[in-house]
This record gives C-alpha cells, sequence and structure tokens, in this order.
C-alpha cells in the first residue's frame, strides 16, 4: 500500500509515538489534578512536560499559554468564538478551510462583519490586498497558513505585521505546517497559533491546541466550554488563569504522550531535513504529472513556496473515478473532492467537483512516488 493522504493525518506514525502513548496508561494512568496519588501526579508531570515541549517547538515564551484542545477545529473554535463580539471585524484569506469559514459564518450572523480577501488561482495572497481590507473595527486577521487543499503558503509574518499595524491581532491555522516547517511566534509576530497533532507533528488523532502570544488578553478571550479543571475546585466558576481556564474536563493525557513524542521524533530527524526530503518528493510530483497529457496541476508549482500537497484534475474523469481506481488497482491512497475547503476550490477554480490530492509525507519514498505517478499515467490511457 501507499499511502499518499498525509495532508488528511500522517501516516504510519513513528513507533516512538506508539510506545509513548501505550507507556503513559501503563505507568501514569491517573486523572491528572483529580486525585493526590502517584498515578494522578505522575499523568500532570506528563502534560507538564508535553507543555513545555510545544511551547519550545514553537519558540513561545510561556508554557502556561499552550492550551491543548481536541484538534485544530477546537483550537480554531475557542480562539474565534471566545474573541470576537458583535461589531468586529475580521479579515480572512478565500483559501480557509471550513475549520475556520463555519465558525466565522456563524458569528456573521450574530454580528460580526466579515471581509474575505481574493487570493490569485494558485493560491497566494496580495500583502497590498489584506492591508486594504483592514478597517478600524477590524479585531481579528485569521490566515491559514498553508492551503491543504494546493498547499501554498502564505506570508504570515508579513500579514501579521499588517494587522498589528491597525490594532488587530492576527490568527494562524497552522494544520498543514505545524511540524513541517519551522514556526516561531514570536519572530512572525503570531497571537493566536491553532495547530493539530495527527498530521506534520507526527502524533495521534485527538489532540491539538492554541498558543496563545503574550499580547493575547486572555481576559478578553472567553473559554469554548466550562466544567471540572481539578482546580478551584471550592468554586462553582471558571477559574480565570491559565491555561485552567480553556482546558475543563479529563485531558487527552494519551494523545498528549504521543504529541510530545511525536515532536521528540521531529526533533531527532531535524525539520529542515525532513523538509528537503519532502520537497525533493514534491518536485518530483510535479515533474511526473505534469508531463502526463490530460492532467491538470492546480497550485503555485514551487516545492519551496508550498507544502508537500499536489491537487490535480484528469480529463475526461471524474475525481471520484481516479480516486477508486487509484486504491483499487494501484493500492494508492489519497483523498479526492472539496477537502472541507469550498472557498478555496472556488478560488483555483476546482468547484464543485474538486480535485484529487496526493500528498506525501515524512515517510514517504521517491519510489513510492514514482510508482504514484506511473498509476496516473495508466488511469490516463483507459
Amino acid at each position: 500500500m501507499i499511502y499518499m493522504d498525509n495532508a488528511a493525518t500522517s501516516w504510519p506514525k513513528p513507533p516512538e509515538v506508539l510506545r509513548a502513548m501505550t507507556e503513559v496508561l501503563e505507568r501514569a494512568g491517573g486523572n491528572p489534578g483529580r486525585s493526590g496519588h502517584r498515578l494522578s501526579i505522575e499523568a500532570a508531570r506528563v502534560i507538564y512536560d508535553v507543555r513545555e515541549e510545544v511551547a519550545q517547538f514553537f519558540h513561545a515564551a510561556d508554557p502556561l499559554r499552550v492550551v491543548f484542545t481536541a484538534n485544530v477545529t477546537h483550537a480554531l473554535n475557542t480562539a474565534l468564538l471566545g474573541f470576537l463580539d458583535s461589531g468586529d471585524h475580521v479579515v480572512v484569506s478565500s483559501m480557509e478551510h471550513n475549520a475556520v469559514m463555519r465558525p466565522l459564518r456563524y458569528l456573521e450572523q450574530q454580528g460580526v462583519f466579515l471581509s474575505i480577501v481574493p487570493c490569485a488561482p494558485d493560491g497566494s495572497i496580495s500583502l497590498q490586498d489584506v492591508a486594504e481590507a483592514m478597517t478600524v473595527k477590524t479585531r481579528l486577521v485569521v490566515i491559514v497558513h498553508a492551503s491543504n487543499v494546493i498547499g501554498t503558503i502564505l506570508p504570515v509574518a508579513e500579514i501579521a505585521a499588517i494587522a498589528h499595524s491597525a490594532g488587530a491581532l492576527i490568527l494562524v491555522d497552522a494544520a498543514q505546517t505545524a511540524g513541517a516547517i519551522p514556526i516561531d511566534v514570536q519572530a512572525m509576530g503570531i497571537d493566536l497559533l491553532a495547530f493539530t497533532g495527527h498530521k506534520a507533528l507526527q502524533g495521534p488523532p485527538g489532540i491539538g491546541g492554541l498558543v496563545i502570544g503574550a499580547g493575547v488578553d486572555v481576559a478578553r478571550l472567553h473559554p469554548l466550554m466550562r466544567g471540572g479543571t481539578g482546580s478551584q475546585s471550592e468554586l462553582e466558576v471558571q477559574p480565570e488563569y491559565m491555561p485552567d481556564k480553556y482546558e475543563s474536563g479529563t485531558p487527552n493525557i494519551v494523545g498528549i504522550a504521543g504529541l510530545g513524542a511525536g515532536i521528540r521524533w521531529l526533533k531527532h530527524r531535524g525539520v529542515d531535513a525532513i523538509r528537503d526530503h519532502e520537497k525533493m518528493l514534491t518536485n518530483a510530483l510535479i515533474d511526473g504529472l505534469s508531463v502526463i497529457p490530460g492532467v491538470k496541476l492546480y497550485g503555485i508549482g514551487d516545492s519551496g513556496r508550498s507544502m508537500p500537497v499536489v491537487s490535480i484534475a484528469v480529463s475526461g474523469k471524474r475525481v471520484s473515478e481516479v480516486g477508486q481506481r487509484l486504491d483499487d488497482e494501484f493500492d494508492i491512497l489519497c483523498r479526492v473532492g472539496l477537502h472541507c475547503a469550498p472557498s478555496a476550490h472556488k478560488t483555483i477554480g476546482t468547484f464543485p467537483e474538486g480535485t484529487v490530492r496526493f500528498a506525501p509525507g515524512a515517510l514517504t519514498t521517491l519510489d513510492e512516488v514514482q510508482q504514484t505517478i506511473k498509476a496516473v499515467e495508466r488511469i490516463t490511457r483507459s
């Protein structure tokens, strides 16, 4: 089997991740913060250690401002629904995932004003257009770091500077980039970074997080849900201190342990080395697919400005047919359709059919990429 769907979730997971998840249940199976016995204390220690790992990995100043969530969608909703009020103005790109657009459309119904900056068909964005979209009421700029459809990386640091000059904050959806390219929240000026653990960070599903920068007043960022935190149990109101304010309920200690192991694996392998490997695979995909008659590639066509995500269409064939044949006839797994990002597909001109998306990962080989190219060529001929 050839797995080419790492933009949806990375697979296979490093063995170290699986071991860490098993070991935490064996030696730290208590409920952190809910008891004073050794298993509870050890569970809390594991969580804090990973909180520090995440803070160091993203160059965040304060580990207590790393909030663990169920996934990146949970993190994005925490930021959007917790920060925005009726009358606020939000600037967003046209390449966003529904994890951003659906909560924003809901907030629009509640009186939040929304400006969508159109991107080019290759996914790139004009900084001038972003600047011109800002108003005196703009409170937040929301930007996907890289498209999950075509992989184009957007200039987050430059957009952050525009947001800050207008008195707004920036929220970055790093679902595709966290773990795949270096992210320094302080150097890049990122106020709110939403990430997921199960993609390039090599962790399991069910764990993500929100990194809250020092410039964010947490008194104005309301929690998405409230409940037991294991702290201040004598009170029937939510704690106001970090990170308890945003972490109600029993945490996913197994997922957190797996996330920590994934980050350590990345640090050992080297994010830059993995990035170079994935760029090589992306270039091979682009070069091989672009010369096949009837195949149309979407995106910027530059592995240095995109993630390892290559979307195509095959003339005369529905994307669902291509994907099914790749699976049934060639044992190649990819993703087809709209990828939960209809706005992005409208931007690149592939709505409502969508594309066939190939997403190699850290453990993908060049031979697997070459087999994929040959399979697409055979499908176009029959």
